[in-house]
């Protein structure tokens, strides 16, 4: 069985190592051009909050459950970023994680979280 943890992350491997290609492909095609540029907007107006700090932006951008802010979201952004692989992956499922255990929180509250 697959958590939504686990599911969330699964693709993002896939997000980081293909989608400039795929966004390349997209802007040769009248059809994608309108799709692969506003996926692309959106991802750079996200990036300002990532900023100079890599790792640890990302984390808080991934970690931080709102809308927007998953786990595909950063890839894309780390993507194009240019962030390296392993070090945004590491980042975005350190991310996905704090963001389960705030949703857990709230959902079942502090005590339910703690087994009280």
């Amino acid at each position: 069985m697959v958590s939504d943890t686990e599911g969330c992350f699964f693709p993002v491997p896939f997000i980081l190592l293909t989608i400039r290609q795929v966004l390349r492909m997209m802007r040769q095609f009248w059809m994608t051009q309108g799709i692969a540029g506003r996926l692309e907007r959106r991802a750079m107006e996200k990036s300002s909050r990532i900023g100079t700090y890599e790792f640890w932006g990302l984390m808080i951008f991934v970690g931080i459950p709102l809308p927007g802010t998953g786990a595909w979201t950063g890839a894309l952004v780390a993507s194009l970023l240019g962030i390296r692989t392993w070090k945004a992956m590491t980042a975005i499922l350190a991310g996905v994680l704090i963001s389960a255990v705030m949703m857990t929180g709230v959902a079942y509250g502090l005590p339910g979280l703690l087994g009280l």
